[in-house]
């Protein structure tokens, strides 16, 4: 069990370790990015939800078309690609890295290699779902997709996204500031309250 344990820590920071040589031309935006995302600071809310407002306002107003919005998103990808590993440390001056930064950028890799090994887990749980209960697999994913479809009736497609992503970019600091702890918990204690409840009149 233990060899296990080691061999899957070795592959582990294996994996981080070529992911942090991948990302180091974009080492000091990612850090930057992810002062943002934790709330370093109490207005960095307000630029998250601001700048996204502003980009699917943009996004609303343009209506360009699936290719051409498609093409686009490509295209800044691209120049930031080119960009960005040639522009940032001059702007943010990579040389002048701390131990510290050093350390949460090592932790960021470590965090989205777990990430990427949860979601192929999950992947391969809901193969391993319809090799051993196709039927349950079936209904599971077609009451999901009929959901998804409703909702996507319901509400607009534009405005639905931009719940999303405003959701997800707002996720970390969320978390980092143990909001979702602090409601998650009073949503639980509610329910068992009520149990409890249902539990007496039964009696």
């Amino acid at each position: 069990m233990a060899e296990g344990d080691n061999k899957s820590a070795n592959l582990l920071a294996q994996e981080t370790s070529l992911l942090e040589e991948q990302l180091q031309g974009w080492g000091e935006v990612i850090l930057a990015g992810d002062q943002v995302l934790r709330w370093e600071k109490p207005w960095y809310p307000a630029v998250l939800v601001g700048a996204t407002t502003i980009l699917f306002m943009l996004i609303y107003f343009l209506d360009p078309s699936v290719l051409t919005g498609l093409s686009c998103s490509v295209m800044i990808l691209c120049l930031a690609d080119y960009l960005v590993p040639t522009l940032a440390p001059r702007v943010f001056g990579s040389n002048k890295w701390t131990t510290e930064q050093q350390q949460r950028f090592h932790e960021i890799c470590g965090n989205l290699v777990k990430t990427q090994r949860r979601v192929l887990g999950w992947w391969k749980r809901l193969f391993a779902l319809k090799e051993e209960k196709p039927k349950m697999y079936f209904l599971s994913v077609i009451s999901s997709l009929v959901a998804v479809a409703w909702i996507g009736q319901q509400v607009h497609n534009l405005f639905l996204t931009y719940l999303i992503v405003s959701f997800l970019l707002l996720l970390p600091g969320l978390n980092q500031h143990g909001i979702i702890t602090k409601y998650a918990g009073m949503v639980k204690r509610e329910i068992n309250k009520l149990l409890k409840q249902k539990e007496k009149k039964n009696e």
